[in-house]
């Protein structure tokens, strides 16, 4: 017989695979999905998934959903909860730090803007996993690209289909989708293709890495569009941040919520050598600052370098020369805060005490909160710009029981060219901050950008205080105050001015 007339043999190749795999493989199988679907996704054969169905009495009608089996690569902070015995869904707000916890109340856009490794991944799936896990719904994911989406929001080491004591999701490739157990649906979008966006709706939307999106405001108007299911649509954003015009305006409207963190807020799940490292080569600089301080900074003409902001960092004297509350009143339009800057002066040294600045509070709110500084830091004077409201500011500032003198300044150049010599003073190395104020620290290396002129009140306002008791004549000893009023008539006198 000739050997190509004989019939050619085939040699089945029998593959071993886990006990924990063929959990997973047991948990889809019983959610519904097939065996062909099952053999694709895990690489069995369909021969083999029914027989095993078949000898264990997988039944599918006695089974409509089972508990997920723990994750292939748990977290590691997650390893020592489970191994304490408490459960990880209910651990994660207790293990979370302040910055990776979702806002309380009412909001609609939250911002959680961190340095490398501070944690925002894990914040932003276990955010959306609860929301996926507690009610059906309609979901959106959006990273820089497809690639990032799948392989770190969705099977990154942080990702949907890893948290601990959660389920894990199933991912159907062919459609690019999530698929939970209770029917929720979370779709994965690509920043790169901002129109595929139109047309699907949401009830909640997280976006990866916003400041590194090829079209960021254009991507995200077209998503917001689409925020339009439920009763409360909402958008989580997590990125590293970026001197870009998005992110500012982003973080300038008023119904975004903005957390915070550095890299060394999330050291205790990070490789011991790192944060060591990277501060060796580059801590002092710009690109640390960004990067592992989550700080946004400008990109040119910035007053203020890191290196000069980091070693501002100074014990605080048990006495000084002069105190004063520096306050910069809301201008009025969305994003704009009261500035309120405590400092002080000792001998040719200044010394920055507290940024007591805020968001959103009244005319009386804003000057009850500049008293109450100036009264625990004994202020010698409340320095005021009277740009936005003149003397309204002195008698809201009155009003609220100024306990010292209240004295209006005008500010006739822009904050650029009033901050140069604040900014020399930085470089000589003759302020101090005594404490940390990353809020204020992030404005002053912000300042030299026109765009952002009008939303550094806390910058302005260090700009005023350190003005005040640095560069003008010290003002030891009783004061006359100078009428700037009209001309008085002949034979009527001044009175004095209570403030």
């Amino acid at each position: 017989m000739d050997t190509q007339d004989k019939p050619k043999r085939t040699i089945a190749i029998r593959r071993h695979h886990s006990e924990e795999l063929w959990a997973q493989a047991r948990r889809d199988y019983l959610a519904g999905y097939t065996a062909s679907a099952v053999s694709k996704h895990y690489g069995m054969s369909v021969d083999a998934i029914r027989r095993r169905a078949s000898k264990q009495k997988w039944c599918k009608a006695h089974h409509m959903a089972v508990e997920p089996p723990p994750p292939l690569h748990p977290f590691a902070d997650a390893a020592e909860v489970e191994g304490a015995g408490v459960d990880a869904v209910s651990a994660w707000p207790k293990i979370a730090h302040r910055a990776q916890r979702a806002p309380r109340g009412h909001w609609s856009t939250w911002l959680f803007q961190g340095g490398r490794g501070a944690g925002k991944t894990r914040a932003g799936a276990e955010w959306l996993a609860a929301r996926a896990e507690a009610k059906p719904g309609i979901y959106a994911l959006i990273g820089p690209t497809q690639h990032d989406v799948r392989e770190v929001m969705v099977d990154g080491p942080s990702g949907l289909r890893n948290l601990p004591g959660r389920e894990r999701p199933w991912y159907e490739r062919s459609r690019r989708r999530l698929l939970w157990h209770n029917g929720s649906v979370a779709y994965a979008f690509s920043a790169e293709e901002p129109e595929r966006l139109r047309g699907p709706q949401f009830e909640a939307a997280w976006a990866d890495e916003f400041c590194i999106w090829p079209k960021p405001t254009e991507t995200l108007a077209i998503l917001r569009m689409g925020l339009r299911r439920g009763e409360n649509p909402q958008l989580a954003v997590t990125t590293t941040p970026k001197p870009i015009p998005a992110l500012r305006k982003l973080r300038a409207e008023a119904s975004c919520v903005l957390t915070q963190a550095a890299t060394a807020s999330n050291a205790t799940h990070l490789a011991p050598s790192f944060l060591d490292g990277l501060a060796a080569l580059y801590g002092g600089t710009r690109l640390a600052a960004q990067e592992l301080e989550g700080l946004l900074l400008d990109g040119d003409g910035a007053l203020w370098r890191a290196e000069d902001v980091q070693a501002t960092r100074g014990a605080r004297p048990d006495a000084f020369d002069c105190v004063v509350v520096a306050v910069d009143p809301p201008a009025g339009h969305a994003g704009s805060a009261c500035g309120i800057v405590v400092a002080a002066r000792k001998g040719t040294r200044g010394y920055v005490l507290a940024d007591r600045s805020a968001l959103g509070l009244s005319p009386l709110g804003w000057a009850s909160r500049a008293v109450e500084a100036a009264a625990e830091f004994a202020a010698a004077e409340i320095v005021a710009e009277a740009n936005q409201g003149g003397d309204m500011v002195r008698a809201t500032l009155a009003s609220a029981g100024a306990p010292c003198a209240v004295r209006l300044v005008h500010a006739s150049r822009g904050k650029r060219a009033r901050a140069e010599p604040i900014a020399a003073l930085y470089e000589q190395g003759r302020v101090s901050h005594c404490g940390a104020f990353p809020a204020l620290e992030e404005e002053l290396m912000a300042l030299g950008a026109s765009e952002n002129e009008g939303l550094l009140d806390r910058a302005d306002a260090l700009v005023w205080a350190l003005t005040a008791l640095m560069l003008e004549p010290a003002r030891e000893g009783p004061r006359i105050r100078l009428f700037d009023g009209p001309p008085l008539r002949p034979g009527l006198s001044h009175r004095a001015n209570p403030h």
